[in-house]
């Protein structure tokens, strides 16, 4: 197990701004430092919780397949939707290329 370090600082908030690149006014940093505080007060309460026996999970609910079954129904004409689009190459939509790739 390990140990939450005492309350953080605003020096350790604006550690963590600093590594996040983040340019922060004081009223902010005294501002993150409480909510990052607050964070830090939840994942201990976490941590302190018995978890011996309760399995891993990720979700808190059983879930279930939700895909429908793969069948073939009709569907929509293809001349019929090739004659709407804007460029028709091959039988099949011309879409203008990706920049950086190969013709």
């Amino acid at each position: 197990m390990t140990v939450m370090p005492g309350r953080i600082s605003p020096a350790d908030a604006a550690h963590v701004a600093r590594l996040a690149r983040l340019d922060l006014t004081d009223e902010e940093l005294a501002l993150f430092t409480e909510q990052l505080a607050a964070v830090l007060d939840h994942a201990a309460d976490v941590e302190a919780l018995d978890t011996e026996g309760v399995p891993p999970t990720t979700r808190p609910l059983p879930m279930e397949n939700v895909f429908r079954p793969d069948v073939a129904v009709p569907s929509l004409d293809r001349d019929e939707v090739l004659s709407q689009a804007p460029d028709v190459e091959d039988d099949r939509f011309r879409v203008p290329r990706i920049l950086g790739e190969a013709p």
